[in-house]
């Protein structure tokens, strides 16, 4: 059977991009999504949500902006003069190529319509592109793909190539969309998409009509349940009510370790395959028969004590050998939690229960269980965080012994305690240069939030980093720039960066109606992705609970 053409999808983006209502979004698109098979789905879902991979991928269909533009500028006869001019009116790269496609000097030898099956195609040898020629092999896919494109089409091929989909499909309308698209209840269609954790993969299981049966199984990462944040002891303990389990909040990479079959695998937040990190766990698990699931921490760890975060950060981005990654940062994993244990899954048991079985699966291996007391009262909250940071670790996190693990939620039965107000995990949009004896450096950075579909702007940011991690932030931001405007420009949004701040103020200043008071950058989160920052829900739930509200507006 044909794969179905690309420009349908790409009209239907483009209406449902044109309504501000959520229910006609949700509409317009499974309509679109129940004319398709399972591989067509699978691409159709996966350009919607704003990927050209699988969430998850080792290897990503990425090109950079100057790779795009200048196919832009060589397929459609355009000068750098007409692109900034392009771009200073719409902001947008696809809206950029949509309107220089308008104008394509260069053909196609011979037209055919462009399928989805092409696109999956092109964005398969995209991954595979590697090592020397990478460059020109990629450019020469791009430009295959712009040559047999509409403009409309142009528009939302490279809004996927840069993850900036903009259209209001947030990732709960498209797992919504799936699901009315192919007979799914809501409840089926939440499961499958969190145990799947790729909404292309789910749209394609849900096609072929087998997502309702989809279960956890090792070496396939699931999302990870996510904790509640509380400002105070008093509010963890009115929200519980009971005595629950507190747990030490360790500073390092979460983490799931999958064994199955005398293989190990680790998974990060972003689902992404990280075994090659950390060997040291990889053989702490080797030896054994069964198989499981766990969630925990890879944490830094000598002599009883916690180590600096910062430690792991090379060897997230591989920057030395692992004998010298070991004596400067041995790391130890912190067990928490099991999501599948002898071939059963067990997020639907109590975690008392689970509990129980974690304890069976780590004796006698070089992991830690992560330690727990049980607390009730505010006193025994704020004894136990205190005891925590004592001790090194971040904060605390309290957890309900008779609560299910709620995959991909921040579940009500989670909630965490830290030292400052709270954290954001946001996005750099801009920078600017610093001055006095960072001058030459750039050191100065707006962030962002999720809103929706779109990016909202929360505070500017000038310390929290060494000088080391500032002059790697500067040649990085100058490789992701969008516009250069002499001492200030604006990025790609890539960069994510963990913020801590005093409170939350209401301004005009920033476009998302709020700003951090005296924030500062915690840590650079190369362990996260744009998907995985915080949105402006939570900016306005901080702000709510605050005992001193101060308002500039």
């Amino acid at each position: 059977m044909r794969s179905a053409p690309f420009l349908g999808l790409a009209e239907t983006l483009e209406r449902v991009k044109g309504t501000s209502s959520k229910k006609e979004k949700v509409a317009l698109l499974s309509s679109y999504l129940r004319g398709l098979g399972a591989e067509d789905a699978t691409v159709a879902a996966r350009v919607a949500s704003g990927r050209a991979s699988e969430r998850g991928s080792k290897d990503e269909a990425q090109v950079g902006y100057s790779t795009l533009l200048g196919v832009l500028r060589e397929v459609t006869g355009a000068t750098e003069g007409d692109v900034s001019r392009s771009y200073l009116n719409h902001g947008d790269l696809g809206e950029v190529a949509e309107d220089l496609l308008a104008n394509k000097k260069a053909q196609p030898l011979f037209a055919e319509e462009l399928t989805l099956g092409d696109l999956d195609a092109g964005f398969s040898r995209l991954r595979s592109a590697k090592g020397e020629g990478s460059a020109s092999a990629k450019k020469r896919i791009v430009k295959s793909l712009l040559l047999a494109a509409t403009p409309l089409e142009g528009k939302y091929l490279v809004k996927a190539l840069t993850g900036e989909m903009r259209t209001g499909l947030v990732t709960g309308l498209l797992e919504e969309a799936i699901g009315a698209a192919y007979g799914l209840s809501k409840e089926e269609a939440a499961r499958a998409h969190m145990v799947l954790g790729d909404v292309g993969a789910f749209a394609g299981r849900a096609a072929a009509g087998t997502a309702a049966s989809v279960r956890i199984e090792p070496f396939r990462p699931v999302n990870f349940m996510l904790a509640e944040p509380f400002a105070t002891a008093r509010g963890i303990s009115e929200h519980f009510a009971r005595t629950v389990y507190a747990e030490y909040k360790y500073d390092g990479v979460r983490a799931q370790v999958h064994r199955a079959g005398g293989e190990v695998r680790i998974y990060s937040r972003r689902l992404e395959d990280i075994t090659s990190s950390f060997p040291e766990i990889v053989e702490s698990f080797r030896g054994g028969a069964g198989e499981f699931i766990l969630d925990g921490e890879a944490v830094p760890f000598a002599d009883g004590r916690p180590l600096p975060f910062q430690l792991l950060q090379r060897r997230l981005r591989r920057m030395e050998d692992f004998e010298e990654a070991a004596r400067r940062a041995p790391v130890t994993y912190f067990a928490f939690d099991i999501l599948f244990s002898g071939g059963e899954e067990t997020v639907h048991l109590p975690l008392s229960q689970r509990r129980r079985i974690l304890r069976e699966v780590v004796a006698g291996t070089p992991a830690r269980l992560a330690e727990t007391s049980d607390v009730k009262s505010e006193e025994e909250v704020q004894a136990a965080f205190r005891r925590s940071r004592e001790l090194g670790y971040e904060g605390l996190v309290v957890k309900d012994p008779e609560e299910p693990y709620a995959m991909g939620k921040r579940g009500s039965g989670w909630a965490k305690l830290k030292e400052e107000l709270d954290t954001l995990d946001a996005v750099i949009v801009a920078a600017e240069y610093g001055h006095g004896k960072r001058a030459g450096v750039i050191s100065d950075y707006t962030f962002a939030v999720r809103d929706g579909g779109e990016l909202k702007t929360v505070g500017k940011a000038y310390s929290g980093l060494t000088d080391k991690e500032i002059q790697e932030m500067t040649r990085r931001l100058k490789e992701i720039t969008l516009e250069d405007f002499g001492y200030r420009r604006t990025v790609r949004a890539e960069i994510v960066v963990e913020v801590a701040f005093d409170s939350v103020q209401r301004s005009d200043r920033h476009d998302s109606g709020y700003a951090l008071r005296f924030p500062r950058i915690k840590r650079i989160r190369t362990d996260k992705g744009p998907s995985d920052i915080d949105d402006i829900g939570k900016v306005e739930r901080i702000f709510r609970g605050q005992k001193l509200k101060v308002d500039e507006v």
